[in-house]
């Protein structure tokens, strides 16, 4: 007779399969910016058509989780049937880039993209605080580094496949694919899983106006200005660093590979960051992750060409703290908010600020176009000054107590 699975392993299990799903579905959002290069030859689509392409994803996704937050869509499904319909949906639409050759229909598809994506992330992190209560931060953060790799693996697949990047769209959409099944048939809802929401489009503004969760969102606001114009240029800037070369011979291109790994030490960044956010708490990982990204940010555009290894260490340092406080203030408002309304919070706090990354990501060129990749960057650095003041008001309050079991 076959005994059954412990709790500890159970968890363990789903972490590991959610955690898979998404770095899997997550591999359609930057695939045109793998293959910019390539657009901009067979489809003429120049740098400044690149970022609209780019902002379409983002503003998609924004449109589709503020959609699912006002009709609390995610907590009224099934978090893993709307991430398998919605991961599927968006490997169709990401396909459509290769027989389309107008801008406009291009930037439709994206945007479709970006919208579908926006029912894989949010109830991603619903199914993991569905597992965990005690130490959620490291769930998500693991979870959180599941996507990193997954929104950097295009650039990986860039690099491996550098003649075709026909492969680079097909190998993203198939791994998309196989992330919605992945979690739709073999994770199962957790014990803390909460049922029962009711259509209730008033409380996102009654959980807004409290401190707790506003203060978490104000935090992640400036936390994501900086994150995805970041990840969303960094491969341009180690392209003009280092220029085309190859890694072994003629193939594996050295700056993709290299932008791969920037988004790799995130995603152990991530994880290590919410072990440690059950320590020392999340108000305390989410200012210093800030600190360092925005320091980073402030001088790397500086540097002279020349010093090409401080430059790609920097990258690397960047890449690891840019993102390790991410999963911290999802973790953060769900024990901040009502647990029938986790999903919906969650949602809403990811629709808004992948909302101001279209802004960050849209000024990001320009800026560089007219003052250099120094100023751009340093541009970015304003996000981690307002959201590490934000958590650190949070961190004197009361309500941080329900943060980390007290921690804060």
């Amino acid at each position: 007779m076959t005994q059954p699975e412990s709790p500890s392993r159970s968890k363990s299990r789903a972490l590991v399969l959610v955690s898979l799903a998404t770095f899997f579905s997550l591999s359609v959002w930057f695939s045109t910016n793998a293959i910019s290069g390539a657009l901009e030859v067979e489809k003429s689509i120049d740098e400044s058509s690149m970022a609209i392409l780019t902002i379409a994803v983002q503003l998609g996704f924004v449109f589709g989780t503020l959609f699912i937050a006002v009709t609390n869509l995610s907590d009224l499904v099934n978090a893993r049937t709307l991430f398998a319909y919605a991961a599927v949906l968006a490997a169709l639409t990401n396909l459509l880039v290769i027989p389309l050759d107008s801008t406009p229909a291009l930037i439709a598809a994206r945007f479709a993209t970006g919208a579908f994506l926006g029912g894989v992330y949010p109830p991603a992190m619903k199914v993991i605080s569905g597992w965990y209560t005690k130490g959620r931060g490291f769930a998500l953060g693991t979870m959180v580094g599941a996507l990193t790799i997954g929104s950097g693996s295009p650039h990986l697949l860039r690099s491996v496949f550098s003649e075709n990047w026909q492969a680079v769209i097909i190998g993203s959409s198939i791994l998309a694919i196989t992330g919605g099944l992945i979690l739709k048939f073999l994770v199962k809802d957790g014990p803390h899983e909460v049922n029962g929401a009711k259509f209730n489009p008033k409380y996102l503004i009654g959980a807004i106006s409290q401190r707790g969760p506003r203060l978490a969102l104000t935090g992640y606001l400036g936390h994501q200005w900086e994150l995805y114009a970041m990840w969303a240029w960094i491969g341009s800037f180690l392209l003009y660093v280092i220029g085309e070369k190859s890694l072994i011979g003629e193939s594996l291109d050295l700056a993709s590979a290299l932008t791969f790994l920037v988004f790799a030490v995130g995603a152990v960044a991530s994880s290590f960051a919410g072990v440690w956010s059950e320590k020392i708490g999340r108000t305390a990982v989410t200012s210093i992750a800030m600190v360092i990204s925005g320091g980073v940010a402030a001088f790397i555009g500086f540097l002279p060409p020349e010093m090409t290894v401080l430059i790609v260490i920097l990258a690397m340092i960047w890449g690891a703290s840019v993102i390790a406080d991410s999963a911290q203030f999802s973790t953060a408002m769900t024990e901040l908010s009502d647990p029938a309304y986790r999903g919906t919070m969650l949602t809403f706090q990811t629709g808004i600020g992948f909302a101001l990354t279209a802004v960050s990501i849209w000024l990001l060129p320009i800026v560089k176009d007219s003052s250099g990749w120094g100023w751009a960057f340093a541009m970015l650095a304003l996000g981690p000054v307002v959201g590490t003041a934000a958590m650190l008001r949070l961190r004197s309050l009361p309500e941080a107590l329900n943060l980390a079991a007290g921690k804060r």
